[in-house]
């Protein structure tokens, strides 16, 4: 069986199916998956694993960043941070305030995540507290301070609030510093889910690749 240019992932496994060294079966690999293909949203090497064989790999090399997403109105930009936190490989998500969230545009992304509720603020802020992890909130408030020339944490909890309303004022309080994201057009935001996106990012450019713009406002290696 071959796959089309339009259909998403791959078909049977063809060949022998994986084994370990000592010739038994490779338990990371789902059977009926070789058997009949995988469809799923995964990158390649992925392919025909189980899905708690996934997470346990991912387990190993996440990041140190937490996320936090404000639940308050059902925002469908919320499922978009999550599909993106787990492409900048986030230890975990968190959702505060509903406990039910629009998972549309995680792309069932988050079934590879670590997922924790909180009934609200303070409840994040007590976590947060425990694990020694400073909140840091995105939003273009008044006195809120350039993400692009920050001290960024390597260990941290990144806080985002709705599309529209931004952070609560409770999470502005509860966060150590909010940043924005510097813009230069006429719009006064981004939409929320791509903040979230250039904020993952300025992480990743930070402690994965050792890009430093917080001394002197110009990036360094």
């Amino acid at each position: 069986m071959t796959v089309s240019e339009h259909e998403v992932g791959v078909g049977p496994y063809v060949g022998e199916w994986p084994t370990l060294p000592d010739g038994r079966p490779d338990p990371r690999y789902d059977p009926e998956l070789l058997a009949q293909g995988d469809r799923r949203n995964v990158e390649d090497r992925y392919r025909y694993w189980t899905h708690e064989a996934i997470v346990a790999d991912l387990d190993e090399h996440r990041h140190d960043f937490h996320v936090a997403v404000e639940n308050w109105g059902h925002d469908f930009n919320i499922g978009s941070v999550i599909r993106t936190a787990n492409a900048m490989g986030a230890k975990a998500f968190h959702i505060v305030g509903k406990r039910r969230w629009n998972r549309r545009g995680a792309m069932v992304t988050d079934r590879y995540q670590h997922e924790f509720h909180h009934p609200d603020v303070a409840d994040l802020a007590s976590w947060a507290a425990g694990e020694r992890l400073p909140l840091i909130g995105i939003d273009n408030i008044p006195g809120s301070k350039a993400i692009e020339t920050y001290e960024l944490p390597q260990r941290c909890v990144l806080v985002f609030g709705q599309e529209g309303p931004g952070l609560t004022p409770e999470m502005q309080q509860a966060c150590v510093d909010v940043l924005h994201i510097e813009q230069f057009g006429s719009t006064r935001s981004i939409n929320a889910g791509a903040a979230a996106a250039i904020a993952m990012h300025v992480w990743v450019l930070r402690h994965v690749h050792g890009f430093n713009g917080a001394a002197d406002g110009r990036n360094r290696h």
